[in-house]
């Protein structure tokens, strides 16, 4: 006993607010066994297309014991099935504001209820942070599209949402979370790019994974952020509202850049809503190590370096709307928008 008490505190030390009974006690309100809760969280993960964790009851015992801290796949699934935040089931100590509940107002709209108040409160999560940045307006336009899609058109005329944040930050995410809601095509820089850079750095005699080196910054990141835009004009020269995911460090911090960009788009009678992903470096690295993707393997193997690089105070130096996904809290609400919102299409 007295060794499962020093593991509980060792941990504890080091995960701050992990309080491991709250599951124990979510679990027993909902009726559920370590067994039935272990099929219950397989259930919900692939209904919500996430990554079905194994589940058995010696793991969830452990989790309930403090023994062993879910991992993200876990919290997600934790956090699906029993409809609450992350802090609300003891994983860790709630974000300024984010335990904040919203009052539904009453609607007429067929689209009410749950599902409603579910795109609602994560809405609240994207927020103006300074200058004309207005988050409003894009959340109206977003819940617009989202009610209007079975009626084949949105009244506003496009819009092209630039989603951006450091490596591992939940900006691919959130970008899928916006698309769903509202049917805009989501243009994702590595997936469209990916191919053609890494033949590129190939043929210039680097890594096809370098992503750190100056040859990269200075011969090929351009080529890829070229490859993007030209995508998303066409885009928005037939009206088509997009989503746009890129890490933008260097385009938010260049204010004449992005001054010319938005004029552009203007010129095409677009709106541009730029959003930055706030994220921690703790949480950027467990995204990192989870998604196991080739192209951070640098950065994994190098991750001091590489986390020295990382400002987790940085924002835009334009008029932006910021997502608060530190310790995970945007996406944990996302997941659970998608699990509500698959029930109303």
């Amino acid at each position: 006993m007295a060794n499962l008490e020093e593991a509980v505190g060792d941990v504890g030390k080091v995960r701050a607010g992990w309080r491991p009974e709250k599951l124990r006690e979510q679990r027993e309100a909902h009726g559920l066994t370590l067994e039935g809760a272990g099929e219950r969280l397989r259930e919900v993960a692939g209904a919500a297309g996430l990554t079905v964790p194994a589940a058995n009851f010696q793991t969830l015992w452990q989790h309930e014991q403090g023994e062993v801290f879910p991992g993200p796949h876990y919290r997600r699934a934790y956090c699906l099935l029993y409809r609450a935040t992350e802090p609300e089931l003891g994983f860790r100590r709630g974000l300024p504001g984010e335990e904040t509940r919203m009052q539904l107002t009453p609607s007429s709209e067929p689209h009410n209820g749950a599902h409603v108040l579910a795109v609602e409160r994560a809405l609240l999560q994207i927020a103006p942070v300074g200058g004309d940045a207005d988050g409003t307006k894009l959340q109206q336009r977003i819940l617009d599209a989202w009610k209007r899609r079975h009626t084949g058109g949105d009244p506003n005329r496009p819009t092209l949402v630039m989603v951006g944040g450091y490596a591992g930050s939940g900006k691919s995410e959130f970008a899928r979370f916006l698309s769903q809601l509202t049917g805009w095509p989501v243009l994702d820089k590595d997936p469209i790019t990916r191919p053609l850079v890494e033949r590129l750095l190939i043929a210039l005699g680097s890594d096809p994974n370098d992503r750190h080196t100056a040859l990269y910054r200075e011969q090929v990141r351009p080529l890829e952020y070229q490859c993007l835009l030209e995508a998303a004009y066409a885009n928005v020269d037939c009206s088509i509202s997009t989503v746009l995911t890129a890490p933008f460090i260097t385009e938010f911090a260049d204010i004449r850049w992005m001054q010319r960009f938005v004029n552009r788009c203007e010129a095409r009678s677009v709106s541009v809503s730029p959003i930055w992903i706030q994220c921690d470096i703790d949480t950027m690295h467990e995204y990192i190590s989870f998604r196991s993707a080739a192209r951070d393997s640098w950065k994994l193997q190098h991750w001091d370096d590489y986390a020295a690089t990382i400002d987790p105070d940085m924002r835009p130096a334009v008029p932006h709307l910021a997502v608060d996904n530190r310790l995970g809290a945007a996406i944990s609400l996302t997941d659970q928008v998608r699990q509500v919102a698959g029930t109303v299409f």
